[in-house]
């Protein structure tokens, strides 16, 4: 693999440390996390360790003070051999780290960001409700101002991380206005009475990390713990996305490496007819489209983190959306290419492409579905 051509020594030092260790500590448990539906105690130690769990932390904020690009590329790295993992990796970023950075006072930065700066917790994003998925705008559990607190009623499904996370970043309606308006954003602690936590859906991948449904009966939050202005929610959360989809092609765009590099092992070591499966023109064309994709999804990422980095905001939204949408297609296409490059060997559950294929699926929904992506991209060029 290539490596990006502008990329400094220290980032290349970088990848090269994330590398290493999840070749070393989460490749051997890959399967294992997949089969159990559970992730292992030594994984968030090693992870925080490096400073990945709270890489996006600012310096000011005891943190390591990394950026997006740094991010993606750790997600990138874990994610070639577990894509479970890879969710740990900024662990805290939607739900907090950026929110707070963007809409937070200094007085709410200062007093979470060095619990996230520890590496020692994990926050959840409340926003998918039973029958609202794609549609934001239309989340029905509630919030009423009651004196100093804000009392939340409702519910939450397919929560990822919601049974181990510290905090629940809640999007809740606050007040009935405009579509999209009269949302707001709350930081509730998971021991908060009248928080109920519901058990983990069965997933077809991403198997370790858990989805649960989240139930607000008369919970009460401090007035505090609201991130942003009163009804700015949905704009709010809308502006964050743009900063974490890039993280979420990230976890693809390793999915995708992992899957290419055993397509690539297995056709150079089977033979076939007295050659090597690779040999054969239809298998070569097959890898080179493969890793063309990758190239080209890396390619892009890049460049929307470069974007990022910068500070820039102009094209930002559907950059990302073209981030994340490509990605997460090549992820779902480059996996299903490798199950067909082993045979019969590649439908076998103890192969790690099935596991892989599995896995890819999600990326195309979650954080937004690919057809929202392509949504987000076409309004950008309306005249």
């Amino acid at each position: 693999m290539l490596e990006s051509f502008d990329q400094s020594e220290e980032l290349q030092m970088f990848r090269e440390a994330v590398r290493k260790m999840s070749e070393k500590e989460f490749a051997p448990i890959a399967a294992q996390i997949d089969d159990e539906d559970a992730m292992p105690d030594k994984v968030m130690p090693l992870l925080r360790d490096m400073g990945l769990v709270q890489l996006q932390v600012s310096e000011a904020y005891e943190g390591p003070g990394g950026t997006l690009l740094m991010n993606c590329i750790a997600k990138e790295e874990v994610a070639r051999h577990s894509f479970a993992v890879s969710h740990l990796v900024g662990a805290c970023d939607f739900a907090m780290v950026l929110p707070l950075r963007a809409f937070g006072t200094e007085e709410q930065r200062r007093h979470f960001l060095p619990q996230v700066a520890t590496g020692n917790i994990t926050a959840a994003i409340g926003l998918t409700e039973p029958g609202t998925g794609s549609d934001v705008s239309g989340i029905k559990t509630t919030a009423r101002r009651d004196g100093d607190h804000w009392v939340i009623n409702g519910q939450k499904t397919f929560i990822t991380k919601g049974d181990t996370a510290k905090f629940i970043n809640v999007i809740a309606r606050t007040s009935e206005g405009t579509r999209g308006g009269g949302l707001s954003s709350f930081l509730v602690e998971q021991r908060t009475p009248g928080l109920t936590i519901g058990g983990a859906v069965r997933k077809m991948g991403l198997r370790g990390i858990k989805s649960v449904d989240l139930f607000f009966d008369d919970l009460r939050v401090p007035a505090e713990n609201m991130i942003g202005a009163e009804g700015q929610g949905f704009k709010n959360t809308m502006h964050c996305l743009n900063y974490n989809r890039p993280t979420v092609a990230a976890s693809a765009l390793g999915l995708a490496q992992g899957a290419l590099d055993a397509a690539v092992a297995y056709a150079n070591e089977r033979e076939q007819f007295g050659q090597k499966v690779i040999q054969f023109q239809a298998i070569g064309h097959k890898l080179a489209e493969m890793r063309i994709q990758i190239e080209a999804a890396r390619a892009l990422l890049y460049r929307v983190c470069a974007l990022a980095d910068s500070g820039a905001t102009n094209g930002l939204a559907e950059m990302a959306s073209c981030a994340k949408a490509f990605a997460s297609n090549t992820a779902m296409q480059v996996t299903t290419e490798a199950v067909q490059v082993f045979g019969g060997a590649g439908y076998l559950c103890d192969n790690p492409v099935e596991r892989m294929m599995r896995d890819a699926k999600v990326t195309q929904i979650y954080e937004g579905t690919t057809e929202i992506q392509k949504l987000i991209i076409a309004r950008s060029m309306v005249a």
